[in-house]
């Protein structure tokens, strides 16, 4: 598997960000929907990789700037066809790095409530995410969990 950053022209990342906001639209109301879409993965402060297996496109993940010391999660999805891989723990574990990397203090996400975001939950915990009050402008939402990294010295 091969990480790499992505500029987002391709017509399989299209494919997958379209199938992530189909996702996103099953099981979360409109009002409590917080991914990007393409545009929205072009701003400033964003930037996007995805995980390839020669041409296959097996997932992505983007890393947002809040500030110089803290970041957030946005995009991460794997291909249906490439889940149970470990598409998502390599995206993770990538992230994580380039947040240290970047000398953040802290990495953060908002994800859903409900059941379906069971698996997403377990992942982010499995790497020493706890919940949060909301952060960088999110509200308090039932729909949504809020989660974050430490990654000062030891954290």
């Amino acid at each position: 598997m091969i990480i790499r950053e992505d500029d987002l022209r391709g017509a399989e990342i299209a494919a997958l960000l379209l199938a992530h906001l189909e996702v996103m639209a099953l099981h979360s109301p409109p009002e409590s929907r917080h991914a990007l879409d393409l545009e929205g993965l072009r701003a400033p402060g964003i930037t996007f990789w995805t995980a390839w297996d020669d041409a296959q496109l097996l997932g992505c993940a983007a890393l947002k700037e809040l500030d110089g010391s803290h970041g957030e999660i946005k995009s991460m999805h794997t291909a249906e066809a490439a889940r149970g891989r470990g598409v998502a723990r390599r995206l993770l574990e990538h992230l994580i790095a380039e947040a240290r990397r970047r000398a953040y203090r802290r990495l953060s996400l908002e994800t859903g409530s409900m059941a379906g975001f069971e698996p997403a939950r377990a992942l982010y915990r499995g790497f020493g995410f706890d919940f949060c009050a909301p952060f960088a402008g999110y509200r308090p939402d039932p729909n949504s969990v809020f989660m974050t990294l430490s990654l000062d010295a030891g954290g």
